[in-house]
C-alpha cells in the first residue's frame, strides 16, 4: 500500500472520534482529504474493498451525528464507485460548516459588544449621579473583563474626562497606552487630561513622545500650543502654531494662536 493510502486510510478512520469530540470541521476536512488522496491513486481491487468498507462506515457516522445534521440536514450518501460524489457533498459540507462557524463568531461579537454597551451605559449613569466610586467599580470590572481593549479603555477615560474626573481619566489612559504604545490619539488625550490637571511637565512629556510617532499631525501641534497656552510660555507656543498651520495653512484656529502668542511675546 502505498503512503499516500496509508494516510488517507488514518484520516477516514478518524472520524469517529472527531466528531465524538465535538471536532466537525476537522472531521469532514478529513473526509475531503483522505478521499483526494485514495483518488490520486491506482489501487489494487482489495484495497478498493477495504476503502469502501471504511466509506461506508464514514458516511453511517456523519448520518447518524445528531449535532452535524442539525448544520447539514441532508442525507450524505455514498455507493461503490462514487468516491468523487462524495467528495463534492464533503467541499458542500465544509461550505455548511464555515457558514456556521461565521455567525456564531458573529453571534459572540454582538454579544460581546452589548456587554460592552450595558456596562459603559451603566458606568455613566453612576458618573452622572455623582456615584464615583460605584462607576469606578463598574468601569473597572469592564477593564479586567476586556483587559487588551485600548479603544474601551480610551472610552473610559472619555466619560471621566466629561466628568471632570482627571486621575481617572490619566490612569485609564496610562494603561491605554501601555497595551499599544504607539497609539497617538491615546498620547494627545492623555495629554489634555494632565493639561487639565496643570501638570503641565508631565503632559509636555506625553506630546513630545508623541511628536516622535509623528510631526505631520496638525491637530497635535494645535493641541500642544493649547498646553503652552495654559503654561504661558509663549514662544513654545508660537512655534506649535507654526507647527500646524505650515501643515495645513487654512486651520483658521492655529492662525489665531499664532498671533496671539506673538503678541504676548511683543508685550
Amino acid at each position: 500500500m502505498s503512503t499516500d493510502l496509508i494516510k488517507s486510510r488514518k484520516k477516514l478512520n478518524s472520524i469517529a472520534t472527531l466528531l465524538k469530540q465535538g471536532k466537525y470541521m476537522p472531521a469532514v476536512q478529513a473526509v475531503h482529504d483522505g478521499l483526494i488522496l485514495f483518488l490520486k491513486n491506482q489501487v489494487m481491487k482489495n484495497e478498493r474493498d477495504e476503502f469502501e468498507d471504511i466509506l461506508q462506515k464514514v458516511t453511517y457516522v456523519l448520518n447518524s451525528d445528531k449535532e452535524l445534521r442539525k448544520i447539514y440536514p441532508l442525507v450524505i450518501s455514498y455507493e461503490p464507485g462514487q468516491e468523487r460524489k462524495l467528495l463534492d457533498a464533503m467541499r458542500e459540507l465544509l461550505q455548511e460548516l464555515q457558514k456556521a462557524l461565521n455567525e456564531e463568531v458573529q453571534g459572540d461579537l454582538e454579544a460581546i459588544a452589548a456587554q460592552k454597551r450595558e456596562a459603559l451605559e451603566q458606568g455613566q449613569a453612576h458618573l452622572d449621579a455623582g456615584e464615583w466610586d460605584k462607576a469606578k467599580d463598574v468601569f473597572d470590572q469592564l477593564v479586567k473583563t476586556f483587559g487588551g481593549d485600548t479603544e474601551l479603555k480610551a472610552d473610559i477615560a472619555d466619560r471621566y474626562l466629561n466628568a471632570g474626573r482627571y486621575k481617572e481619566a490619566y490612569s485609564m489612559l496610562d494603561d491605554a497606552l501601555r497595551d499599544d504604545p504607539n497609539a497617538i490619539h491615546l498620547y494627545n488625550r492623555i495629554g489634555m487630561v494632565l493639561r487639565k490637571m496643570q501638570d503641565y511637565e508631565t503632559a509636555e512629556k506625553y506630546y513630545l513622545k508623541a511628536l516622535t510617532l509623528t510631526s505631520q499631525d496638525e491637530y497635535l501641534h494645535y493641541n500642544i500650543g493649547r498646553l503652552y497656552y495654559d503654561w504661558r510660555k509663549w514662544a513654545k507656543m508660537a512655534n506649535s502654531a507654526k507647527n500646524a498651520v505650515a501643515i495645513n495653512p487654512n486651520f483658521a484656529e492655529a492662525a489665531k494662536m499664532l498671533k496671539f502668542a506673538q503678541k504676548k511675546m511683543a508685550e
